[in-house]
């Protein structure tokens, strides 16, 4: 791995921290795409990536700062672990066999219809 990679990788990491800190988001909407456009991961290597980025810290650090200000409820997070480990155990075991073309379709309409909602909801 070069120093490029490293400098890249380290800034989309940084990016996806401030934004996942800021707005709640971060893998899907910002590591994603730029694995994707920077690094020209392939759509299942940027998702699997960005996976692997989130199990160890999470967000712990952002978490924290969230819990003792009063604005993490933690008895909601744990529920709602349990339904996403179900859930995206099933839904990658079927994701990795979708060909890259198609993920990428879902993946745009997906932030298509999330932008228009933002723009247009309350």
């Amino acid at each position: 791995m070069d120093i490029t990679t490293i400098i890249l990788l380290l800034l989309i990491g940084a990016l996806g921290g401030i934004v996942s800190s800021f707005l709640g988001i971060g893998g899907g909407l910002v590591v994603i795409p730029l694995l994707v456009l920077l690094l020209n991961y392939s759509q299942k290597t940027a998702q699997g990536t960005s996976l692997a980025l989130m199990l160890p810290p999470i967000g712990i650090m952002a978490v924290i700062n969230y819990y003792k200000t009063g604005n993490a409820n933690i008895t909601h997070a744990m529920i709602m672990a349990v339904g996403f480990l179900i859930a995206s155990y099933f839904a990658s075991k079927w994701a990795v066999n979708i060909h890259d073309d198609y993920l990428k379709k879902i993946f745009a309409v997906f932030l298509i219809l999330y932008a228009i909602k933002l723009l247009l909801g309350k």
